[in-house]
């Protein structure tokens, strides 16, 4: 199944990323209400779970658009009881409880429904789920767009309060209001906000009409560049060009996977294939072939009728008018009122500093690798294309980095045991399978995850669904792993929370188990940490939950907070052994997957670094996007920039995908998860380790979307952020005179308030 990696990400969101605030019509879907629904509907219930067996399309979409109707429904009532008031006696109890009891069944079932689209595509196929999903997401922005519903809100939070956050708030209407239920009502005032709920007269219709706009433009840009992507095709006849190629690879690329150490093989610019060849293929003339290619399609210079140039800037100035008429300086501004940083002066700052470090750093290991191609043949001055070939050369040859042959060391089921042996040996949890548990495939397993020291109620379950299967799971470039929350926490509703992790594993074969490469299971262990926030959340309510409502650049902390456990030589050892006879991985092997870490690191740093500044500059200046990219790629890349190279022009996340001046967030989430390890690192005993694990329990992982981020930080670290335990993980920051950190580093925050606008 053909779906790029940032439809995918739309596809897959619960949040309307640009919501229009008209009243669209919708189209009924049939059934609307099925006759045996809800008792018999097994979509339909949060105690126990699913009866996956049962579930058909009809059922979900029967489901969705019953539960759809209630929460629309339930809005004009409260709509209504708000227009006759003249005040609301306790918010919560009237106006987010009623909601929150209409929105958690259709949040549970879109959840199924995702479940079953991702692990049995078969059972619910794309335009299947694409109904269910416009249809349930439709109705959850009903909530979010009402202008009664935001007033009475906004009016509970207006009252000043002397009492500091995370403390009880009282308003006018002598309510309380906890930490968590400011959090929850602050999401649905700037939700409503960012929708344009304040927006009135002439430039509403603007508003409406950039938003249509947008959608066109950014559709428009998406399929130029997927057409450009499949566009190019290049076939390799000489096995002398593959001849270092690893055999699973060469069997994917090749026309007739039964003849793959013969070929011919097929090269296109997928990015999963697109970043291979490039590691692999020793031959020069082909990797600049290949590259050219890639940073100039959906440019003039090649099919000028799929060119992005046009479309690029119309995106950056309709963005810069939908935040002027929505009361922002720009799309950046605008973008700060989501996350975790808060102003556009801390991005810059952190961003500064690490620069400062990675750039020299990144200036010394090109120097080193090209001082060993040189050793090794390499007859010319390295250039952007060489550097990936090069980068795993060195690694192998001077680090004993092989990932094929590590492999052998990672059977899934070791590393399985291995993980939940580490997550409960942390935060005091229960890791228990279940057996005779309904499921939609049978190599789906089930857990139940109990609080330790006998406890016999769960307090959260999840599926696991780890093997690939060619005609029935969605297969997405770059991406062989999802978590999928399915039932968010709810107190008043008595709902557990329910997740699945859906990967795209090699299946066992003849007796030899699903072998991972390292990173199969760094992609692992970053969608279980993500699973136990979802999971082990104490928030009241579903709308701040697990990873709801939380800060879109700090949402990937988790994950990558368990990311780093990978490079622990005793985590490393506790998850491998080799699959034939349980012989532990041997120990320059563990100080290679250690080495493999901070090489280049500061090289890829920088890379990034250009991304995340790029993208910024794009939604904050005028300048046409050419000149922006020409200013600054010479900050941040030793080779200079090809005259042709015009890859602003498919770059997808930023432009039409979800990150557009959100990308800083990716190095942003890196910074504060390096941090928080560090936490762990420095306790050398288990003790102190197991309470670190509690600390990292009872803020990250349980206070989910009900806290700031900034807030959460503060209380497991004592102290705000900084970036040194970032470029120390990464080897490019060493002490200096003493000092472990460097100066004007630390990071504060103050902006209080998510929405799943994700701006």
């Amino acid at each position: 199944m053909a779906i790029s990696l940032c439809g995918m990400r739309l596809l897959l969101t619960r949040s309307n990323l640009f919501a229009n605030s008209r009243r669209h019509g919708y189209i009924v879907l049939v059934p609307e209400i099925g006759e045996d629904l809800p008792e018999k509907n097994p979509l339909s219930s949060l105690h126990g779970l699913p009866e996956f067996n049962n579930v058909t399309i009809e059922k979900c979409v029967g489901a969705i658009g019953q539960q759809a109707i209630a929460v629309e429904k339930s809005v004009r009532n409260l709509e209504e009881r708000l227009a006759q008031a003249e005040d609301v006696d306790g918010v919560v109890k009237n106006i987010i409880l009623p909601l929150e009891g209409k929105s958690a069944p259709l949040e549970t079932t879109w959840g199924i429904a995702k479940t079953l689209f991702l692990g049995n595509s078969s059972r619910m196929p794309t335009k299947s789920y694409m109904t269910i999903h416009e249809r349930a997401r439709g109705a959850r922005r009903a909530k979010f767009n009402s202008i009664p519903i935001y007033r009475a809100l906004k009016a509970a939070l207006e009252v000043p309060t002397e009492l500091g956050a995370g403390e009880q708030q009282h308003t006018a209407m002598d309510s309380e209001l906890t930490g968590e239920e400011r959090r929850l009502l602050q999401k649905y005032v700037l939700e409503a906000k960012l929708s344009g709920i304040e927006v009135e007269g002439s430039a509403k219709l603007e508003l409406n009409e950039i938003l249509d706009r947008l959608a066109k433009e950014r559709s428009q840009f998406q399929n130029k560049r997927d057409v450009a992507v499949k566009k190019f095709k290049q076939t390799i006849q000489d096995p002398a060009i593959m001849k270092e190629f690893p055999p699973t690879l060469l069997q994917s690329l090749a026309a007739d996977p039964s003849q793959a150490m013969k070929g011919p093989w097929q090269i296109t610019l997928q990015p999963a294939v697109a970043h291979s060849f490039l590691e692999y293929c020793s031959d020069r003339t082909h990797r600049w072939n290949l590259w050219q290619a890639d940073t100039r399609k959906c440019s003039i210079h090649t099919d000028k009728s799929l060119e992005n140039s046009s479309h690029l800037e119309s995106i950056r100035s309709l963005r810069k008018r939908q935040a002027k008429l929505l009361g922002y300086e720009s799309y950046v501004h605008m973008s700060m009122e989501t996350k975790m940083a808060g102003s556009i002066e801390a991005v810059r700052n952190v961003l500064d500093e690490l620069l400062r470090y990675a750039r020299p750093a990144a200036d010394n290991e090109l120097a080193v690798l090209e001082r060993f191609a040189n050793e090794h043949g390499f007859r010319s001055t390295l250039d952007i294309y060489d550097v990936p070939y090069w980068k795993r050369r060195h690694l192998a040859d001077v680090h004993q980095f092989d990932q094929e042959a590590l492999k052998d060391y990672f059977p899934l089921p070791k590393v399985i045991g291995g993980l939940f042996q580490l997550a409960e040996q942390l935060f005091g949890v229960r890791i228990e399978e279940r057996l005779g548990v309904d499921v939609w495939h049978e190599d789906v397993r089930f857990y139940d995850i109990f609080e330790a020291g006998g406890s016999k109620e769960p307090i959260a379950g999840f599926y696991t669904d780890f093997y690939s299967r060619e005609d029935e799971k969605v297969a997405v470039p770059d991406n062989t792993g999802w978590m999928v929350g399915i039932v968010n926490r709810s107190v008043a509703l008595d709902a557990r929370p329910l997740a699945a992790l859906i990967c795209n594993f090699p299946a066992p074969l003849y007796g030899k188990p699903s072998l991972l490469t390292l990173n199969d299971v760094q992609m692992l262990f970053k969608q279980f940490g993500r699973g136990l926030q979802h999971l082990l959340t104490t928030c009241q309510y579903s709308d701040v939950a697990g990873l709801s409502n939380i800060e879109w650049d700090a949402v990937e902390v988790c994950g990558h907070v368990f990311t780093h456990f990978l490079y622990d030589g005793a985590t490393i050892r506790s998850i491998s052994s080799h699959y034939t006879n349980e012989d532990p991985l041997p120990e320059p092997c563990v100080e290679a997957i250690q080495r493999r870490r901070t090489h280049l690191a500061g090289y890829r740093l920088c890379r990034e670094l250009y991304l995340a500044n790029l993208d910024l500059q794009l939604h904050l200046s005028s300048d046409y996007w050419l000149d922006v990219m020409r200013a600054l790629y010479p900050c941040y890349h030793q080779f200079p920039l090809d005259r042709k190279d015009a890859h602003p022009c498919s770059l997808i996340e930023v432009v039409s995908g979800d990150w557009g001046a959100a990308y800083y967030g990716h190095v942003w989430s890196r910074m504060i998860a390096a941090d928080v390890y560090s936490a762990f690192a420095e306790a050398k005993e288990p003790a102190a380790r197991q309470e670190v694990g509690r600390r990292f329990r009872d803020t990250f992982l349980s206070l989910g979307g009900g806290c700031h981020p900034s807030e959460i930080f503060r209380r497991f670290r004592g102290r705000d952020p900084s970036p040194t335990a970032l470029l120390q993980t990464l080897g490019i920051f060493k002490h200096q005179h003493g000092s472990a950190t460097p100066a004007g580093t630390t990071v504060s925050h103050s902006n209080p308030v998510q929405s799943s606008n994700k701006v």
